[in-house]
């Protein structure tokens, strides 16, 4: 790229402020990615569950506001884009729109840019009409004269490929050189005098030649991606392909950055001395910052593959086809992405609902989407199938597949009931112009999984990190009077519990909540020391294993086997084994169901817009959890003993 003839972007004479404006799935983050790069981010919208992104590039301030159909539609998308050009919005300011338009289907889009057009009409407002993906129309035999369009709606016309970059310099020029429109068009409320206009437009600036072998390609390629059944198995195929990927890719960084925390947590813990700092820097900072970037690796591989299914345009189609049977429990098509990334992470799951267009939809997918197993709960599977099936693998890989479908089936459950109660009301129909199929853009997918990822740093570390800081207070203090004395000699961690007749976890405030809480589970005949476990697990479930580990050996090393045997063989204080049949049988229902992820009870408070939907999610699932457990309790100790 020649420099010397790019603006000065540091004259305040060349910056131009301006907003994308568009519908789903024509080029127009693309295209804001071409212009800003790495210099842009993520903000949520003041008022608003709808992010827009926001940069600066080539003497330009971007703001990508949400795409949405039409003005006039009742969703979050439309009401934000008709704020920000009312210049309702505080956070956005703009001088100029740019009208994004996808070249091989220009009627609808034709539609969105007189109603903006009819928005602007004596603001005098500047605007910028892109045709993009003119190469797709290219192929497609649409032929765009720019200069005829331009007379047509009395604007500057420019034709782009923001896949390949085709046109962008252009288009920033005329952004910042932009004019009113200054021409006559029919009023967007006429529909039939619009819909003539709209042809005659189209024959003079944008016809088609009929490409019989790209059309003959597409839709045989069409019939098989939304066919009921092959569709369906295909759609399966490429999301166990997806999720492959993740665990496989991602497994190899998950392992270095806990490697990392690993030295840096050691390297602190030589140079800080002994005592409440030290802790806090190494158990509660440290320990905290772990636990949430180690999902990071995962969270930026999805939204990467993500990214590339959506930019080819198989997303699009896929989702019709689960469209047909989530639709039944009140979910759309979109949302069986979440939910199969949910088994991976239910972070990463709620992030990507973003996907789901109407409000409603969207939260009901948020709110149960962990229901379905993640990764976390692996450990504590593994624990409590190996004690319930020692002797029996068969009957423990069916068990172990049960967990999932059980998962499944609480998840779609749970949304037809909250799509008929809290979020009631019709869906909105899923009418989806299915995009052109196209290469994948590796830079735009690359640039959306690096936005997701700051977003995720930023925004739910945070508070990720502040409430594991908060559950490691309540874990390690108040201290053991008497655990420094022995703990001075050299002696093991087994050897210090077995000096002191309780164990620093139990005698903490976590340990004492435990014990307070214990009524709450008696029920299932789970004892103070298994309600410990539960307790903490709640900021994580993969804690409930290396809890039991110090609780009953004293050491968190739950790699070693004799750890594992020794939480498998463990006695209460009245001599009876701690994990009985029914107990283990009930509590692995519990693990199931239950909201013991604190992280992800962040991540669906920011994404919901505040805390209720949060809090409703984790009462909801504990409660309907508890009641699982309970019923899993009575049968199980009907028909056993002991």
């Amino acid at each position: 790229m020649n420099r010397m003839n790019e603006p000065d972007h540091n004259d305040p004479a060349n910056h131009a402020s301006i907003v994308l404006v568009g519908q789903p799935n024509v080029g127009k983050t693309t295209i804001f990615n071409h212009l800003c790069g790495l210099r842009a981010h993520t903000a949520n919208i003041a008022g608003s569950t709808v992010d827009a992104r926001i940069g600066q590039g080539q003497g330009l301030r971007i703001t990508d506001l949400p795409g949405t159909w039409a003005l006039n539609l009742e969703t979050p998308e439309a009401s934000v884009v008709r704020k920000a050009l009312a210049g309702s919005l505080k956070s956005i300011e703009f001088d100029t729109v740019v009208l994004v338009v996808d070249a091989a289907s220009p009627r609808r889009g034709l539609h969105l840019v007189l109603q903006v057009l009819d928005e602007l009409d004596g603001k005098d407002v500047p605007c910028v009409v892109a045709m993009n993906m003119i190469d797709q129309a290219r192929r497609k035999g649409v032929d765009v004269d720019p200069n005829r369009l331009a007379q047509w709606l009395g604007c500057e016309v420019v034709l782009t490929s923001a896949r390949r970059g085709e046109g962008i310099a252009k288009l920033a020029q005329a952004a910042r050189c932009a004019r009113p429109s200054t021409t006559d068009r029919p009023a967007v409320d006429d529909q039939p005098t619009l819909n003539a206009w709209i042809d005659g437009v189209i024959r003079d600036s944008a016809p088609r030649t009929l490409n019989p072998q790209h059309d003959r390609l597409s839709e045989r390629m069409d019939r098989a991606f939304t066919h009921p059944l092959f569709g369906i198995l295909l759609f399966g195929a490429v999301m166990a392909a997806l999720f492959w990927t993740i665990f496989e890719f991602a497994a190899v960084p998950m392992d270095f950055i806990e490697l990392i925390f690993g030295h840096v947590g050691g390297w602190l813990s030589g140079i800080l001395p002994q005592g409440a700092l030290h802790d806090l820097v190494v158990d509660g900072v440290v320990g905290g910052l772990a636990g949430t970037i180690v999902f990071l690796p995962q969270i930026l591989l999805l939204f990467f593959l993500i990214a590339l299914l959506e930019d080819t345009g198989y997303l699009a189609r896929a989702a019709f086809v689960m469209d047909r049977l989530l639709r039944r429990f009140g979910l759309p098509g979109q949302a069986f992405v979440p939910m199969l990334s949910a088994h991976a992470c239910a972070i990463p799951a709620i992030m990507s609902a973003r996907l789901v267009p109407d409000r409603r939809d969207r939260m009901a997918t948020i709110l149960v989407a962990p229901f379905l197993s993640c990764a976390a709960r692996l450990p504590v599977y593994v624990l409590l199938i190996g004690v319930l099936f020692a002797d029996e693998p068969v009957l423990a890989g069916v068990v172990f597949a049960g967990c999932y479908a059980l998962g499944i089936v609480a998840a779609l459950g749970s949304s037809l009931l909250v799509r008929r109660t809290l979020l009631k009301g019709p869906s909105r129909p899923m009418v989806i112009e299915l995009p052109p199929y196209q290469w994948p853009s590796v830079r735009s997918a690359l640039l959306t999984c690096w936005d997701r990822g700051l977003l995720f740093v930023r925004k739910a570390g945070t508070v990720i990190l502040a409430m594991v800081i908060v559950l490691w207070w309540l874990s390690a203090y108040p201290k053991l009077p008497d655990t420094g004395s022995v703990a001075s000699s050299g002696a093991s961690p087994s050897a210090v519990v077995a000096a002191s007749p309780e164990t620093a976890l139990s005698h903490s405030f976590a340990g004492r909540i435990g014990r307070f809480a214990q009524p709450v589970f008696a029920p299932m005949d789970w004892d103070w020391q298994l309600t410990v476990g539960v307790m903490t697990s709640f900021a994580a479930r993969e804690v409930f294993v290396s809890t039991m580990a110090v609780l009953v050996a004293g050491d968190d090393d739950t790699e070693h086997p004799e750890v594992i045997q020794a939480i498998a063989t463990a006695k209460r204080d009245d001599g009876r084994a701690m994990l009985t049949t029914p107990a283990a049988a009930s509590l692995l229902v519990f693990f199931v169901l239950a909201m013991q992820c604190l992280p992800t009870l962040a991540v669906t408070a920011r994404e919901s817009g505040g805390w209720k939907w949060a809090v409703l999610q984790f009462v909801w699932m504990s409660g309907v959890a508890w009641l699982a457990a309970w019923i899993t309790y009575m049968i199980v100790a009907n028909g056993t003993v002991g």
